[in-house]
């Protein structure tokens, strides 16, 4: 029997969010042959802004990249019909807001990098690169974009 990260969703228990809008000038997916790009996607809840290391502690952010990776699933469901039609999560690159001095922006985005593998399986795993940044647009903690394989 071949995976199905729909029917790994239920299993898991996981309900997504409703798909928010791109926050600008943009729209929030683009297909190029097989590649789907998924623009930069952060929390959805709005009392989630401040910074790694002051405002929220490393286990938040992990909490928060889930949520992130939640809002990310949702926009890949709503453009391509299902998430079945992912064949692999291919890269992630986020942006941690983050104090001057802390150091464990990795870690964070592990909260995201673990769901895409639990709802994907081995396809899940995927490259990344995390960056600490001075600000986020609305003073978010965290924003993703990401890059999947998709099937016809």
């Amino acid at each position: 029997m071949s995976w199905s990260a729909e029917a790994r969703l239920n299993e898991l228990g996981i309900v997504l969010p409703d798909v928010s809008a791109p926050q600008g000038a943009y729209t929030n997916c683009v297909q190029v042959g097989s590649l789907l790009f998924v623009a930069g996607k952060g929390p959805s809840d709005p009392h989630t802004a401040g910074k790694l290391g002051r405002e929220h502690t490393t286990a938040d952010g992990m909490a928060l990249a889930r949520d992130v990776g939640l809002e990310v699933l949702a926009v890949v469901r709503e453009f391509l019909g299902s998430l079945d039609r992912v064949t692999r999560v291919v890269r992630v690159q986020a942006f941690v807001n983050a104090t001057e001095d802390y150091a464990e922006h990795h870690l964070v985005l592990d909260g995201l990098s673990t769901l895409f593998v639990d709802v994907f399986g081995d396809a899940g795993v995927h490259t990344r690169s995390v960056l600490g940044a001075v600000s986020l647009r609305g003073g978010l903690p965290i924003v993703t974009e990401c890059l999947f394989e998709v099937a016809g």
